[in-house]
């Protein structure tokens, strides 16, 4: 019988240790770690969905007990990021003046009859971060807010608890002032704004939002889109304000503005810019937009990771409180579990094979 020529055992040792890395090396073990990270994630009750991406690519995707990443879900206040993105865009096209215009004239049909004269101190920016320094409408405050007749003048007429430009007052209606003045300043709705200014994010689209009794669209809160729509918003922060295609829908300056802090929030300890939170998890830098109940859009520049998470909306406070810092956690082992795969794979490929003759 012919012996086989040494060129092909040469090239069937290497199919061999090819699989062997496949299957039995760390590399494998290392992406085994992020499977089990997301098997453990199922043991939190309120989780529905989560999705991951890297590099604009989705590598793990899951919707527990039922739910789907493509059925539309209440994101609740992450869509406040989205309100940030439709005023920097805004401000792009000249629609608004900037960041430091003062609001009082921009809502004057809706000022108090004896207004506090600091509310001629606030400004776009001051409501983008939270820093108005009028009472919260959010929280205990929210229920007898949206029972009013009229939620900018309801808004507009909180007592200040603060100076304009102080500390943070997270506030759903400092926000929805917000889409107030671009409903007013272009003519359109907040929505018809978001579906013409963000039409070539592939992926994107609101299924339902909230409307005030003036027909306002509630800046925010109450917006419904699919996890997969929140992945696409959160990679178009990711990309620096590109599409996948290229196309520039948001300046990488107001992305930067939006990711700078300018408050603090007093319950958690983190930053927050324009509609965004930052902070540090996993140790990685990462910026989020966080909705009541856990529904959450990370964003991590380094690692060129955008991780989404939706949860059961229908939790006590307290219990949401406690749900979103076990998701901060969750991130956090998904950022070590990312960082010991990419650490293996780096290894494997500089690893050197002798092959046959070794």
């Amino acid at each position: 019988m012919a012996s086989t020529p040494p060129y092909r055992f040469t090239y069937f040792i290497h199919l061999l240790h090819m699989a062997y890395l496949l299957v039995f090396s760390p590399l494998a073990t290392a992406d085994a770690g992020l499977h089990e990270v997301l098997d453990r994630a199922e043991r939190l009750a309120p989780l529905e969905t989560l999705i991951i991406a890297r590099q604009g690519e989705v590598i793990l995707e899951r919707g527990f007990r039922g739910h789907r990443t493509t059925t539309p879900t209440n994101i609740k206040s992450a869509s406040k990021s989205v309100i940030s993105a439709l005023v920097g865009i805004a401000i792009d096209k000249g629609v608004l003046e900037g960041v430091d215009q003062p609001i009082a004239a921009l809502l004057k049909a809706d000022l108090p009859s004896n207004p506090d004269p600091r509310l001629q101190q606030v400004t776009v920016g001051h409501l983008l971060s939270m820093q108005a320094g009028l009472g919260a409408t959010s929280g205990r405050h929210y229920g007898a807010w949206v029972a009013s007749r009229n939620w900018v003048r309801a808004a507009l007429a909180r007592p200040f608890e603060g100076e304009p430009g102080g500390p943070m007052i997270y506030s759903t209606g400092s926000s929805h002032l917000l889409s107030a003045i671009l409903t007013r300043q272009t003519g359109r709705s907040s929505l018809q704004l978001a579906r013409q200014w963000l039409a070539p994010l592939d992926g994107f689209a609101i299924s339902t939002w909230t409307r005030d009794p003036q027909g306002i669209y509630l800046g925010g809160n109450e917006m419904a889109m699919t996890p997969r729509s929140l992945l696409a918003f959160g990679e178009l922060y990711r990309r620096g304000g590109l599409t996948a295609a290229g196309e520039r829908l948001l300046s990488q300056d107001w992305i930067e503005a939006s990711w700078t802090p300018r408050t603090r929030s007093r319950y958690t300890g983190h930053g927050y810019g324009y509609g965004w939170f930052i902070t540090e998890l996993g140790g990685e830098a990462v910026r989020y937009g966080w909705g009541y109940g856990g529904q959450m859009v990370y964003v991590a520049p380094d690692l060129e990771m955008t991780v989404v998470m939706t949860s059961d909306t229908r939790q006590p406070s307290s219990g949401a409180m406690g749900h979103r810092d076990a998701l901060h956690r969750l991130l956090g082992q998904i950022i070590e579990a990312i960082k010991q795969a990419d650490d293996t794979r780096a290894g494997v490929a500089n690893r050197p094979w002798r092959g046959a003759q070794g």
